[in-house]
């Protein structure tokens, strides 16, 4: 399997004032089950995806993720390892801020040193882990693309980097709105 390293930048400029930058590392796996390839670029849509979540969610500082597309596998060790689940699953989320509210960015602005790192200034928001595998899998299951699958993968993460969850229908109702809104701002759709 090959895997492609990836860095971007992107700016959101808000109105009247400077913008933050908002930056993805990525490590994509390239094939997945049977060799099937991602048919769209997983690190542009990944970065797509990060960043219309961040300015919804007025990210104000200069903020890096990580991410991480890999197998089966290894997203079942992690989530052993990390969660202490004994099964595979299709995204892991891991914070770096534990937020007090969804997006409420006062933790992090009480903190700076624990969350900004020093030599670069930007705001490590957390990693995500996507199984390749479950790319393909729930998409056919769903009925829509493998892009759209792994673009809601990312939203979704993304949300939970930003202190969303779903515990509750209501937290559940709130995280798949601003899913299906941030996924419909890219024109990334169902069908």
């Amino acid at each position: 399997m090959m895997n492609d390293n990836f860095s971007a930048e992107a700016a959101i400029v808000p109105e009247g004032g400077e913008a933050p930058v908002y930056r993805l590392e990525a490590e994509i796996l390239t094939q997945g089950p049977d060799g099937v390839s991602f048919d769209f670029d997983a690190a542009d849509v990944a970065q797509q995806v990060c960043e219309a979540v961040l300015s919804s969610e007025n990210c104000p500082y200069d903020a890096g993720v990580y991410l991480l597309v890999t197998d089966e596998e290894e997203v079942h060790r992690m989530n052993l390892d990390y969660r202490g689940i004994d099964r595979t699953t299709d995204v892991l989320s891991f914070p770096a801020v534990p937020f007090d509210a969804e997006s409420d960015f006062s933790a992090v602005e009480e903190n700076e040193m624990d969350y900004i790192d020093p030599d670069t200034g930007i705001l490590q928001l957390g990693d995500i882990v996507i199984n390749a595998s479950r790319v393909w899998e729930q998409a056919q299951e769903y009925g829509h693309s493998p892009r759209r699958e792994f673009a809601f993968l990312v939203a979704h993460s993304m949300l939970h980097l930003c202190g969303y969850d779903h515990m509750t229908p209501e937290e559940s109702a709130r995280m798949e709105a601003k899913q299906e809104a941030v996924l419909q701002s890219l024109g990334i759709t169902r069908s």
